[in-house]
This record gives C-alpha cells, sequence and structure tokens, in this order.
C-alpha cells in the first residue's frame, strides 16, 4: 500500500472537504445563534421579574437542548444515522419524566406562578386548600408563607395551583370584615354611633372608600351589627385586632350590652 498516494489523498479531500467545511460552519453559527436565543430567553424572562433561579434553569435547558440538535444536524452531514441516537434521547427523556414526574408538576408550577404573578412576595395570601399567611419566598418547587404566629409553611406549587388562590393583599388596599353583636334590648342607632367613632379613631382605617354599619343579621340571641371599613394592606392585622378591642371598651363604657348564649328553664309542678 502507498502511503504517499497523493492522488487518493486529493480526491478524499475533494470528496469531503465540503462536508467538513459545511460542517464546521453548521457547528459554529449553530452554536451562536443557540447562544443568542438563550441570551434573549433570560433576558425577557429578567424583564418579567422572573426568579433568578428559574432564568438561569430555563436558559440552560434552552441553550442544551439547541446544542444537541446542532450536534445531530452535524452528525446527519456526515451521513451517520441519527434516528438511534434520537431513539435513545427519547426514551432517557421518558425514563427522567417518569422518575421526576412529582417534581417536574411542582417545577411546572412554580414557573406558571412566577410568569402569570397570582400573588408577590409581601402579599397577604390563602393558598393550598386554606392556608393563610404572608408570602416569604417563591421557590422553584414551592410557595413558603410565615404565618401571623411566625410559622413557615412550605407548600407545594402543584398544590397551590390546583387550588382556589385567594390574593387578600394584592390591591394594595383591603376590606376588613367586622361583626358586632348587640342585645335586642339595645339601641341600634347608639351602638352604631359607638362603632363609627371608634373606626374614626383608628389610625389605620382609610376615609376612602367609605364604610358604614349595617344589621347584618337577626340571630336567636343578638342583633349581629357588621362594618367592612378599609385600610393599608400590611395595616390589615393592625386594623381587625384595634378595632375588636377599642369597640368592646367603648360598649364597656357606653353601657351597651353585649350578649351571651342563654338558656331560659321552666319548671312544672308535677300533679
Amino acid at each position: 500500500m502507498d502511503f504517499l498516494d497523493f492522488g487518493k489523498l486529493s480526491e478524499m479531500a475533494t470528496a469531503y472537504l465540503p462536508n467538513v467545511l459545511g460542517a464546521l460552519l453548521t457547528l459554529v453559527i449553530g452554536f451562536w445563534i443557540t447562544g443568542r436565543v438563550a441570551h434573549l430567553l433570560r433576558v425577557a424572562m429578567e424583564k418579567n421579574k422572573m426568579e433568578a433561579s428559574v432564568v438561569r434553569f430555563l436558559s440552560s435547558l434552552v441553550a442544551v437542548g439547541l446544542k444537541i440538535l446542532v450536534l445531530l444536524s452535524v452528525a446527519r452531514m456526515f451521513g451517520i444515522e441519527t434516528t438511534s441516537f434520537v431513539a435513545i434521547f427519547t426514551a432517557l427523556a421518558f425514563a427522567v419524566g417518569t422518575a421526576l414526574q412529582g417534581g417536574l408538576a411542582h417545577f411546572a408550577s412554580g414557573v406558571l406562578i412566577l410568569v402569570f404573578k397570582p400573588y408577590k412576595v409581601g402579599d397577604l395570601v390563602t393558598i393550598g386548600g386554606g392556608q393563610t399567611g404572608t408570602v416569604k419566598e417563591i421557590q422553584v418547587f414551592n410557595t413558603v408563607l410565615q404565618t401571623l404566629d411566625n410559622k413557615h409553611i412550605i407548600i407545594p406549587n402543584a398544590v397551590v395551583t390546583s387550588n382556589i388562590i385567594t390574593n387578600i393583599s394584592g390591591q394594595g388596599i383591603i376590606g376588613v370584615e367586622f361583626s358586632f353583636p348587640i342585645s335586642y334590648q339595645t339601641d341600634i342607632d347608639k351602638a352604631r354611633e359607638v362603632i363609627l367613632s371608634v373606626a374614626k379613631n383608628c389610625p389605620y382605617i382609610l376615609d376612602e372608600p367609605g364604610y358604614g354599619v349595617v344589621v347584618a343579621q337577626w340571630a336567636n340571641d343578638s342583633v349581629v351589627l357588621a362594618s367592612r371599613p378599609f385600610c393599608k394592606s400590611g395595616d390589615y392585622w393592625n386594623t381587625f385586632f384595634y378595632m375588636n378591642e377599642e369597640v368592646k371598651k367603648a360598649f364597656d363604657k357606653a353601657g351597651l350590652s353585649i350578649p351571651f348564649r342563654q338558656m331560659d328553664i321552666h319548671l312544672h309542678q308535677a300533679g
């Protein structure tokens, strides 16, 4: 065999050189486009104020996927059959997806929360089937709430998105529901005047929108007066506790009675 057969080398070079150059060009341009797409995706997600960890994960995931497609295209240019590679990748992706089914569901739900923003850090919410607290963190797989008694509740994001989400403070101001029972013998107008006076002196209640006191119910043992003053979202609990305490003190000072459950027993003498 003549290793110095330059004719054959020239023929092989002529045959394969276009493929080699095309493959190198495809590889360089493909990787450059991949980098640009990942960068634009990262910028778009950062503008939408998505969680930094989610931005990094998604941009890297897209970059790796596009690079794999570029490498498969280069392999086909050399005549390498890529069907078997695609089958292997598909089987691997299916196996990983099955193993991480729950985690992927929580991750996808976390992305939806960060994209559509039903709540944000600092909002007072009721989520996850009735858990109420202030949102401290929105993680990739979980949402962390802090309750009024300083407990941390960690709720999987898939549980959040599969339940009703109530954003209590997301509008900036919030109405605080109050019910004040009075006895049937108590003057309703006087009780209303006392409640409005306490609300006027409350440092957290806003003048607008306005509020009033109405008769909400005739209960078995009381007449229930209701009011819904508004305050800033961050003052919700301060308003709630202030009004409940100060209205009770004002009722006592004004001599207004608050009913309690009672039972009248009538005795009949036999015979």
